[in-house]
């Protein structure tokens, strides 16, 4: 049962419509409006961004393999379902989904050496003086999970995928970033793990950064990416898809068009993806994908060879979704869920979420234990 996405506690327990979620949320804070009240929380975007980055920052300093990360990520996401944030000290429910997960995920850490960083990363919490706190936070989410602990991830479907779509090491770099990303949203409660995956090569194969951009512009683009490493909030996916431009959001929109109206290739097509008419969205491509300054002709050559290239992609991906039983409409929604988190991150002010939820904890003596 365990190895069958179909069959597991994941997708009979833990996959919610947006209303049912939206309706779990606000049955916890009608419980008791008296403490909702009295403490403003930041917006659940942010939240995530937040947990995200404090289990980053506890597992890399014990080494925790990425998808025992996103396993805990996962865990903290079904708890809030059951229990409102306000009553727990999210630090400790962040170090115990971790301790948890590596579990689960067949790497596991000694609570000793967990309580020990989670001691030294958050110095202000007197909690962690004590290993023993972990333990009991251990079986209350266990608890409330109702003993649901098998993660499926979209980590799988994405390397099983590689050789059939043909996908080169820099878009499989980069669809592991956008589910990395995934994370920091809601997706992993609304959409089958395979769902994720196929959005993450869709927005890879579409918005990879050019081969061929000018030095100035890889500068650029490994700055951005850099300055995003440097917040701690990942989304390096993020940046490397920033300012696509209207030839990517076409091509998505065409290739899932495509396959979900179960069209063939158009005659003499060449591989293109349909399009605007007019030759519009190769046009478009063009001005896109371009370097900023003038070109030679073997530079030339070579980006209009890597734009047929992604754009052969593309086809090639719709016809393997219009020959699947994927939901296409799923795919779409995850596509607009994860561009618009996106857009939303650049918001996120991470000393206001932490003053925040410490103002909670420490109001509230959960600091303590």
């Amino acid at each position: 049962m365990a190895a069958n996405y179909w069959e597991s506690t994941q997708r009979k327990n833990w996959q919610f419509s947006k209303e049912q979620l939206a309706s779990m949320r606000q049955k916890l804070e009608d419980e008791d409006q008296g403490l909702v009240q009295s403490f403003g929380l930041p917006q659940l975007p942010h939240l995530n961004i937040f947990f995200n980055q404090q289990i980053n920052r506890l597992g890399k300093r014990l080494g925790v393999r990425q998808q025992a990360m996103a396993t805990a990520q996962v865990y903290i996401k079904r708890f809030y379902t059951k229990v409102e944030i306000r009553r727990t000290n999210p630090f400790l429910v962040i170090t115990t989904a971790l301790y948890l997960a590596c579990k689960m995920e067949e790497c596991p850490q000694h609570i000793r050496l967990m309580n020990q960083e989670a001691r030294s990363l958050w110095t202000d919490m007197q909690l962690f003086q004590d290993p023993s706190k972990i333990g009991e936070c251990e079986f209350w989410l266990i608890s409330e999970m109702s003993s649901n602990l098998i993660v499926h991830q979209p980590y799988r479907t994405l390397t099983g995928l590689q050789s059939s779509l043909g996908l080169t090491q820099d878009e499989m770099a980069l669809s592991w970033s956008i589910i990395n990303d995934h994370y920091m949203t809601d997706l992993p409660l609304l959409y089958p793990p395979h769902t994720v995956a196929l959005m993450a090569i869709l927005l890879a194969i579409v918005f990879r950064p050019s081969q061929n951009t000018t030095q100035a512009g890889a500068a650029a683009a490994a700055a951005a990416q850099a300055a995003a490493a440097a917040a701690g909030g990942g989304a390096a996916a993020g940046a490397a898809m920033a300012q696509p431009g209207m030839a990517g959001i076409n091509a998505v929109t065409a290739a899932l068009a495509q396959a979900q109206a179960r069209q063939p290739p158009t005659p003499g097509g060449g591989g293109a993806v349909v399009g605007p008419p007019g030759g519009q969205q190769q046009q478009q491509a063009g001005a896109a994908d371009g370097p900023a300054g003038g070109v030679s002709a073997s530079q030339s050559a070579a980006l209009s060879k890597e734009k047929n290239e992604r754009y052969s992609k593309m086809h090639r991906f719709g016809l393997w979704l219009a020959e699947s039983n994927i939901d296409i409409e799923a795919i779409v929604d995850c596509t607009q869920e994860l561009i618009s988190f996106y857009d939303f991150q650049e918001q996120y002010n991470d000393k206001l979420t932490r003053e925040q939820i410490v103002r909670f904890i420490k109001a509230r003596g959960l600091d303590k234990g």
